[in-house]
């Protein structure tokens, strides 16, 4: 029997279903956002902050998204810790990071960023006049998910060295050090063009990892 037909006959059918619902967290976010990024009138993401996509008609979709998503991101943590406690090896930085990212982008997803750069169609040219708690709590939920996230990769790339799965240690290394290096040039630098695209690489190479994690802890590689 194969490992992974081994893993499926060992593994409660309630940690799988959470399994599942970590690995379509990241479709779900990828594919939701880019419809949004695609057919929001006078959004650019060259210009324009995901974030955005959470004001103007329509904005509740992106919201909810995030809040969906970030559970789902928390509930598969969630699996993935009970697999790890089956084999009596659990990374503790690689779960609470990413049970960290999952809150932080639910919570982010309850409280909207502010208008700026001309987006909603209306709004004026550059950063917000006006700066509203909510915007704040908004980049504070965020920047605190983004770090859980980084971590976990981080720790996951340790781990998985240590168990001499290099290429997943080398996957998860280079997509959280990435990750590092795009949310500190977003955080200094929003509104360039470059730096917003290298930041949505960056998410849409997070939300892949997390899917792929789930589905290799599916198959027993937790």
């Amino acid at each position: 029997m194969s490992q992974t037909l081994e893993a499926q006959v060992t593994t409660p059918r309630r940690v799988r279903q959470a399994l599942l619902a970590g690995a379509i967290a990241g479709p779900l976010y990828i594919i939701i956002g880019t419809l949004e990024a695609l057919l929001r009138d006078g959004f650019d993401i060259r210009i324009h902050s995901l974030s955005l996509l959470a004001n103007g008609t329509g904005g509740w979709i992106h919201s909810t998204m995030m809040v969906v998503s970030g559970l789902l991101a928390v509930i598969g943590a969630l699996g993935i810790s009970t697999v790890q406690q089956r084999t009596g090896r659990r990374s503790y930085g690689m779960i609470i990071g990413l049970a960290i990212y999952g809150l932080g982008i639910a919570a982010a997803g309850l409280l909207r960023a502010d208008p700026a750069e001309g987006f909603p169609i209306g709004t004026p040219s550059g950063p917000p006049v006006v700066v509203t708690a909510s915007s704040v709590g908004h980049l504070v939920a965020g920047g605190i998910g983004f770090l859980g996230l980084i971590v976990a990769c981080l720790a996951c790339a340790r781990r998985s060295a240590r168990a001499g799965d290099r290429v997943w240690a080398v996957c998860s290394a280079v997509i959280g050090v990435y990750y590092l290096v795009a949310f500190a040039g977003i955080a200094s630098g929003a509104g360039n063009p470059a730096i917003n695209i290298a930041f949505t690489v960056a998410v849409a190479l997070g939300w892949g990892w997390i899917t792929g994690l789930c589905v290799r802890a599916l198959g027993g590689k937790a």
